[in-house]
C-alpha cells in the first residue's frame, strides 16, 4: 500500500498561507487596522484552504535556510500584490492632506480608522470615499483573482528578488505625488485664484478684514468644488485601480 506523504501537503499549505498573509498586510480594506485580527486570520485560513490546490512548489531542498528564503519571498510577493493598490489609496490621501492645507482644515486631526493614526480630517474623508469606490467597483475581487493566478504565474519557491524589482517599486511609489496632485488640482487652483482675488481686494480696500473673510470664502468655495468633482472620481479611479493591478502583475514578472 502506497504511503501518504504529508510533507508536500504541509509545504503547500504553509507557503500559500504566507503569501495570502502578505496580501492581508498591505491590501486596501482587507489590511485595514479596523478589521479585527480574528476576522483577518479566519479569512486567511479560508483563502488558504480554497487556493491550496493551485499551489505547486518549485523543486527545492527542504533545509532550514531554504525554508527561510521561501517564507521571506512568499511574504514579499503577497505584499507586492496588495501594495500596488495601496499606492492608489495613498495618492488619494495625499490629495486630501494637500487640499486640507489649502482650505484651512489641516489643524483638524481625527483618528484614521484604517491606520489608527491621527490624520487630517479631509485626508480621511478622501480616503473613505476612495475606499467606497474601491468596493463598489469590485476591485477587491480583481485582487483575489490576481492572487489565485499568482500561484500558477510564480509558483512558491521560484520567486527571485532583483534590483530591477526594487527600482520599479521606488518609481511607482514616486507616482503618489503626481496622482495626488491630479486629484487635488481643482481645489488647489480654486483656492489659489481665491487668494489672488483676495490679495487684490485687500490692496484696493485695506480696511476690509480680508484675513477673516478669506477663511470662510475659501472653505465655502472649496466645498462647492469638492462636491462638483466627486462625481468624476469613479471614472478617474477605475483606470488607476486597473493600472495598480497591472503594476502588481509586472512586479510578479520581475520576480520570476
Amino acid at each position: 500500500m502506497e504511503s501518504f506523504a504529508i510533507e508536500p501537503v504541509l509545504t503547500g499549505i504553509v507557503t500559500a498561507g504566507i503569501r495570502i498573509s502578505g496580501v492581508m498586510v498591505f491590501a486596501p480594506f482587507l489590511g485595514s487596522e479596523s478589521v479585527a485580527m480574528p476576522v483577518k486570520a479566519g479569512f486567511t485560513l479560508t483563502l488558504t484552504a480554497l487556493l491550496y490546490p493551485a499551489c505547486r512548489m518549485a523543486p527545492m531542498s527542504f533545509h532550514s535556510g531554504a525554508w527561510a528564503g521561501v517564507a521571506v519571498s512568499e511574504l514579499i510577493i503577497g505584499m507586492l500584490l496588495g501594495f500596488g493598490l495601496q499606492l492608489a489609496l495613498d495618492a488619494v490621501q495625499f490629495a486630501g492632506q494637500l487640499t486640507g492645507l489649502q482650505m484651512g482644515f489641516s489643524l483638524v486631526n481625527v483618528m484614521d480608522p484604517q491606520t489608527q493614526v491621527d490624520t487630517p480630517v479631509l485626508a480621511i474623508f478622501y480616503q473613505l470615499i476612495a475606499l467606497l469606490i474601491f468596493l463598489q467597483l469590485n476591485v477587491h475581487r480583481w485582487l483575489l483573482r490576481g492572487l489565485a493566478a499568482s500561484f500558477a504565474y510564480v509558483p512558491p519557491g521560484s520567486a527571485r528578488l532583483h534590483f530591477d524589482l526594487t527600482a520599479d517599486l521606488l518609481r511607482s511609489a514616486a507616482g503618489i505625488w503626481l496622482a495626488g496632485l491630479e486629484i487635488a488640482a481643482p481645489l488647489v487652483v480654486a483656492t489659489m485664484m481665491t487668494d489672488v482675488a483676495l490679495g487684490f481686494l485687500g490692496k484696493a480696500s485695506p480696511q476690509l478684514p480680508v484675513l477673516f473673510l478669506g477663511l470662510s470664502i475659501k472653505s465655502t468655495l472649496s466645498l462647492v468644488v469638492l462636491i462638483g468633482t466627486l462625481a468624476l472620481w469613479p471614472g478617474w479611479l477605475e483606470p488607476r485601480f486597473a493600472a495598480a493591478l497591472s503594476l502588481g502583475e509586472r512586479w510578479l514578472h520581475l520576480a520570476r
